[in-house]
């Protein structure tokens, strides 16, 4: 319904012009809206989203070592700690582990308030990027020999969460979480094209294959001094 108003719009503005600015200016910004409005209508949205998620692995229902949660926003943060608080409920995991400069605070801190014990929840603040929130989180959980862990992100962001951890030694099972029922279309679609494009932008990069050994203690070390220097461990 959004897009009638603009093509109301310049159907009118059309009738007032010439028949040659009609061809020329009106009938191609009229096509424009009605291909904007065909990228973000319902069908093409869940589309589009089925291309991130079709090939994600099912959730097995493994126990494992750790239940990492992606800070995303404020606008996904309430969810993710429902979603990681189900999880520990459910004994999937004793261990709850936040990640992200902006969210993991928030996000421990509010499970810590439903009651969680305080020992079992742990972050870090340092991240600002996918690839740091698997490169930051390694560097906490590896050295604990936490290996095996759900991981809890929004659906259009988990294939990329997902290849990232693997490529620093994780094993992930994902725990996808829903997006705000508030979004409007086009707030979703946003966040779909991004992820296509940092799909992309991450294989072309070479940043999904396995890390070496020398990759790895580089990474380390580069992470550690962050934190340290940032003084950002939850």
């Amino acid at each position: 319904m959004e897009v009638l108003i603009p093509l109301a719009i310049l159907g009118i503005v059309g009738l007032l012009c010439p028949r040659r600015k009609r061809r020329r200016l009106i009938y191609p910004m009229m096509g424009v809206v009605l291909f904007f409005a065909l990228i973000v209508s319902p069908p093409i949205i869940t589309l589009a989203n089925w291309g991130l998620v079709y090939s994600l692995p099912a959730d097995s229902g493994d126990a494992v070592d750790a239940i990492v949660v992606l800070g995303r926003g404020p606008d996904l943060r309430e969810r993710r700690v429902e979603i990681a608080e189900e999880l520990w409920k459910a004994k999937r995991s004793s261990y709850i582990f936040a990640s992200g400069m902006l969210d993991a605070q928030q996000i421990v801190e509010r499970l810590r308030e439903n009651g969680l014990p305080k020992q079992r929840l742990a972050g870090e603040a340092c991240s600002q990027t996918t690839e740091e929130n698997a490169q930051f989180t390694s560097v906490f959980l590896q050295p604990q020999k936490i290996e095996k862990i759900l991981l809890v992100t929004d659906p259009p962001h988990m294939l990329r969460s997902l290849l990232l951890f693997q490529s620093f030694g994780f094993t992930v099972i994902p725990s996808p979480t829903s997006l705000p029922l508030k979004w409007s279309t086009y707030q979703q679609m946003q966040l779909i094209i991004r992820e296509y494009a940092a799909l992309a932008n991450y294989k072309l990069t070479g940043r999904f294959k396995p890390r070496t050994a020398n990759e790895l203690k580089y990474l380390n070390v580069q992470a550690t001094t962050k934190i340290t220097n940032w003084n950002c461990k939850i």
